[in-house]
């Protein structure tokens, strides 16, 4: 447990430190510093290589984007001044706005954003779709990055502000895609302090004098100005939530990201304390097979877990007893949005009987292999989701490896495709949030071929179905055919959805403004 120093010092009496100007130097650091609890370690820098929610988080802190999403994930500029579109619909022009200067003190220009763009097209879902449209992506002039397009495509601004699409030094940014940079340059309002960078446990932010926010608007996520208004803001990951619980209470941090059910009672107890959704667009559980290797290469044996998860024993476990904190019966989007529908829920059938169930498993094919399956186990939400798999598929008669893992080493295997036996895996469990449960584009999880997300399914009819999702002339025609999409989605079985649940965070009453959405810094006071 982290201890109080300043409690320490004064049960060991005054005589230890100077009993005047101590206590008010430190008072006054501690007002300075935001301390924080975040849901997991930060084991990659590199927002465009992974899509790990804590790296994105990392890349709000450091990164600064072109258009940034406000609470209701409608684009607004961010690093821009304007921007303008060719009455063709085929040439967008972007304006960059003046002062804007990376941590090591270079100026942002239109090359840096244009090569950043080039290298997040290669990586992204959203980059992807855009990229297939587009003729070039150039720099115009140290200002202006032009988006020259082969067809008209709308969706520019909401391609944009996609949390992975960050802007880095032309240097970083040439990087190849499938290679993680290591190096935090950005242009965003804090820089990452490499020397107190503490593996595992501890990163440290301090915020950037040369930002320039947006003069304009007002803060909404990722919208508007970014100001920042504390020196440094420090993450301290912890394992443990019993100790994370009792050092939040005593006042030791500031703010929990994700403290899990069977502790929000005690904390709602502590009057300094505020339990509270801040993330409305929640977050879903998912069994993510690896397509490569037998067994989930077998759509019928997918299909047959499929049928045999219940969404509403694995958010109760999530969630506890409070059904307002999660959904059932959610398919590939994020219930309330555009295209969230019920079509084809019933493929969720809830069996129980799995006698027979073993029995269609080996007639579909099992060979009894060794099943490797990955459960994190220091994120709360995805240790639950994974005890629960681990005893649904034992059940249904698979021969079972259960793999516990700190998520940081997850999210670093999942990109291998070798054989599980040599180092690869078979079942990964984590939680799809961000904006790919709201956008068809956006949603890495239902991509499919060798350069899709982490599993690679194939599903071709999938892929035509979202270029046609991308293709049509309005509304109506996109909910239609993300109706369609979720029914092939129920077929092909990419993953299996596990319901939606929303993580409630844990704050000292004194802090104000902190915004709707997953955790930003900016914007947050004391006070």
């Amino acid at each position: 447990m982290t201890l109080n120093r300043r409690t320490l010092l004064a049960a060991a009496g005054a005589g230890l430190v100077s009993p005047l100007a101590t206590p008010s130097i430190v008072a006054a650091q501690t007002q300075r510093e935001l301390r924080f609890i975040p849901h997991a370690d930060v084991s990659s820098l590199d927002t465009m290589w992974t899509t790990a929610d804590i790296t994105r988080n990392h890349g709000n802190m450091v990164y600064d984007q072109l258009f940034g999403f406000d609470d209701t994930f409608v684009p607004h500029p961010q690093m821009l001044a304007g921007f303008t579109v060719s009455t063709d619909g085929l040439t967008w022009d972007l304006t960059l706005r003046p002062g804007l200067k990376f941590h090591d003190g270079e100026k942002v220009l239109a090359r840096d954003c244009a090569a950043s763009l080039l290298r997040w097209v290669k990586r992204d879902a959203f980059g992807s779709a855009m990229m297939s449209r587009t003729a070039e992506i150039t720099a115009e002039s140290d200002t202006v990055i032009r988006i020259r397009l082969k067809t008209p495509f709308a969706l520019v601004p909401e391609a944009l502000a996609q949390p992975a699409c960050v802007i880095m030094p032309e240097r970083l940014a040439k990087t190849d895609a499938n290679v993680q940079v290591t190096d935090p340059t950005g242009s965003g309002p804090f820089r990452f302090l490499v020397n107190e960078r503490v593996s595992g446990s501890r990163v440290v932010y301090a915020k950037f004098d040369g930002y320039v926010p947006r003069p304009d608007g007002k803060t909404s996520f990722l919208a508007g100005p970014r100001a920042v208004h504390f020196d440094r803001v420090i993450w301290t990951y912890q394992p443990d939530p019993a100790t994370a619980a009792a050092a939040l209470s005593k006042g030791e941090y500031d703010w929990w990201e994700n403290p899990p059910a069977d502790l929000m009672g005690l904390l709602r107890k502590n009057k300094d304390l505020e339990v509270q959704v801040k993330n409305h667009m929640g977050s879903v559980g998912c069994i993510r097979f690896n397509h490569l290797h037998a067994p989930f290469d077998n759509p019928a044996i997918r299909r047959l877990v499929l049928e045999c998860v219940n969404q509403k024993e694995f958010m109760e476990a999530v969630s506890g007893a409070e059904p307002s904190l999660y959904n059932t019966k959610v398919g590939l989007f994020t219930p309330g949005m555009p295209m969230a529908s019920d079509a084809g829920v019933e493929a969720l059938k809830n069996r129980t009987d799995f006698a027979k169930v073993k029995q269609e498993l080996f007639a579909a094919g099992y060979k009894n292999e060794k099943v490797i399956l990955m459960g994190p186990s220091t994120i709360p939400s995805l240790h639950i989701e994974s005890q629960v798999t681990e005893d649904l598929l034992r059940k249904m008669g698979f021969n079972l490896d259960y793999q516990a893992l700190e998520w940081g080493t997850v999210v670093q295997r999942r990109a291998s495709k070798e054989p599980p036996e040599k180092g690869g895996w078979h079942i990964f469990i984590t939680n799809l949030t961000s904006t790919a449960n709201v956008f068809v584009p956006a949603h890495n999880a239902m991509r499919s071929g060798p350069s899709a997300w982490f599993g690679w399914p194939n599903a071709p009819r999938m892929e035509e179905l979202r270029e046609a999702w991308l293709n049509a002339p309005d509304l109506a025609e996109q909910k239609r055919i993300a109706r369609e999409l979720q029914l092939q989605m129920w077929r092909d079985v990419p993953y299996v959805p596990l319901g939606q649940f929303y993580q409630p965070a844990a704050f000292n009453r004194n802090l104000s403004d902190i915004q709707k959405g997953w955790p930003v810094f900016h914007g947050v006071r004391r006070g």
